[in-house]
């Protein structure tokens, strides 16, 4: 008596293959072990059976499906998967969204390798490599099975287009950044070039006569460096010195050694009033020069503070130490 051929093929119940346009079905191809692959309960959500069934059809049909066509996934593997997947999930990518009109039930692809009740680990899934798949239409006995894989094709033949068009945009963004580079270098020669036109704080500096606001900046900028204490010695102040001394940092103290008159010392309560003191010390008699004190450092001023740049006028560094000069106006 001849013995009954047992059918190998499974018999694949999806009937709306237009369902399977709403599907990105790009977004189901992985990498796993350097290679595009799809899991078995994605390709078995396409067909519309279960994942059972259609790891026993391709058993049945072992020979038709090598290594190069089909793997387990290893612990480790499925483990970095549900890890992605529950990141997709954080990030509101759904993918039963996509299959609400394939499948009423709801399709979760982490099921597969989920912790069971009892602590172990169901079976761990397959993945299907690119041949695997147009192979599963040799034993998936519908019309519905090569629709199918006809889309899954063109989904694995998109991955390149979109790896050349993502190449275009890397190299739009590497021309963007080189043009940066380009612009952020001519900045830097516009700026060296202000840095080169600038007043600096020379040993020795040289106001013609009407550069007020120079003076002015140059002396701010002197004030602005001390670190420790400012000094002024100068027979002639007025509320402008006054503040000129706001610039400098906290903790750093202010004397000016003066001749005063009443506005001025009205002036400097006032200011003493809002703005750190400035300790007011009274010239014993009057002198020719002026100084200015920054922490260690003394300056010849060859005009009143006040009136710097108004007429020609020199601010000169001095080796001398401040010491010298504070127990000369004693």
């Amino acid at each position: 008596m001849a013995k009954k051929e047992t059918n190998t093929k499974l018999e694949i119940t999806i009937c709306d293959i237009k369902g399977i346009d709403s599907i990105n079905i790009e977004s189901l191809i992985r990498v796993i072990r350097g290679q595009q692959v799809m899991l078995d309960s994605d390709l078995a959500m396409l067909y519309g059976v279960e994942t059972k069934r259609l790891n026993e059809q391709v058993k049945r049909n072992l020979n038709r499906f090598p290594e190069d066509f089909m793997f387990q996934l290893t612990h480790d593997e499925a483990v970095r998967l549900r890890s992605q997947i529950v990141t997709l999930n954080e990030e509101k990518y759904s993918l039963r969204s996509q299959i609400a009109t394939l499948n009423e039930e709801e399709v979760i692809l982490k099921s597969q390798i989920a912790t069971s009740s009892w602590g172990g680990t169901r079976k761990l899934p397959y993945a299907f490599t690119r041949n695997g798949i147009a192979m599963l239409s040799s034993v998936l006995r519908s019309d519905t099975a090569v629709e199918v894989n006809i889309r899954i094709m063109r989904a694995f033949t998109m991955i390149p287009q979109l790896v050349n068009h993502n190449t275009q945009i890397i190299e739009r963004i590497f021309n963007i950044e080189q043009h940066q580079q380009e612009t952020d270098k001519t900045i830097k020669v516009i700026l060296d070039r202000i840095e080169d036109v600038s007043p600096k704080l020379l040993p020795e500096q040289v106001f013609p006569t009407g550069c007020v606001w120079d003076a002015w900046t140059y002396i701010s900028d002197l004030v602005r460096s001390a670190r420790k204490r400012i000094v002024l010695i100068d027979n002639f102040v007025d509320d402008r010195v006054l503040s000129m001394f706001t610039k400098r940092a906290d903790g750093v103290s202010a004397t000016i050694h003066t001749r005063h008159n009443e506005q001025f010392l009205t002036d400097l309560k006032k200011h003493n009033a809002q703005y750190p003191e400035i300790e007011f010390i009274q010239l014993p008699h009057r002198n020719h020069d002026r100084f200015l004190i920054m922490d260690d450092q003394v300056y010849l001023l060859g005009a009143s503070l006040k009136d710097m740049g108004t007429g020609l006028c020199a601010v000169t560094e001095m080796s001398i130490t401040p010491e010298v000069i504070l127990g000369m106006v004693k």
